[in-house]
C-alpha cells in the first residue's frame, strides 16, 4: 500500500502498513497450524487456521504505524514530538538507513522502524531537557517526509 500525503502545506501522513510479502508469511504461519492438525481432524484444522489468521491480521493492523506531521507535531508510532523540538531533519535512502539502524545507532535514539520499509529519516532533537538525541523513523518517502518536517519546523519558529 502507498502512503499518502495530506493536502495542507508542510503536512505529512503516513500509514507503514506491512509490504505484501509480510501477508504472505501470516498466511503460511496461520496454514502450518491447520497442516499439523490436518491429520487429526480436517475440520479443526480449518478452525484453527483460520482463527490463527485472524489473530495475525489483527495483530498486524493494530501495529501499523502512522508517521504525520501538522504545523504543530511530529507523530511517529506511539510517540509525539512538537515541531518546535526538531533540530533538524536527513533523509536516509536504504543503504544511509540500513547504517543508522546499525553501526551509526545511539542506543538513546527514539526509534520507530518497521524492517519492511528500507528508507527513513533522522530527526535530531533540539532539547536540553530530553537525553534523546534523535529520532530514526522508517517512512517510504523519506524526502517528502523530511521536507514537511522542515516546513513545519520552519514555520514554527517564525511564530
Amino acid at each position: 500500500m502507498s502512503p499518502s500525503s495530506s493536502p495542507s502545506p508542510g503536512g505529512y501522513h503516513e500509514r507503514l502498513t506491512p509490504a505484501w510479502w509480510v501477508w504472505l508469511v501470516a498466511a503460511g504461519f496461520a496454514g502450518s497450524f491447520g497442516v499439523v492438525l490436518s491429520r487429526v481432524d480436517a475440520t479443526a484444522a480449518l478452525v484453527v487456521t483460520v482463527v490463527v489468521l485472524v489473530l495475525v491480521v489483527v495483530a498486524l493492523v493494530r501495529t501499523t504505524a502512522v508517521v504525520a506531521v501538522d504545523p504543530e507535531l511530529f507523530v511517529a508510532g506511539r510517540a509525539r514530538l512538537p515541531v518546535g523540538y526538531v533540530g533538524g531533519v536527513e533523509a536516509l535512502d536504504a543503504e544511509a538507513m540500513r547504517r543508522a539502524r546499525s553501526v551509526e545507532l545511539d542506543a538513546r535514539a527514539y526509534l520507530c522502524l518497521r524492517g519492511w520499509v528500507a528508507g527513513g529519516v533522522r530527526v535530531r532533537l533540539d532539547d536540553p531537557q530530553d537525553d534523546t538525541p534523535y529520532w530514526l523513523v522508517s517512512t517510504r518517502r523519506p524526502e517528502r517526509l523530511a521536507a514537511a518536517l522542515e516546513s513545519a519546523r520552519l514555520g514554527h519558529r517564525r511564530v
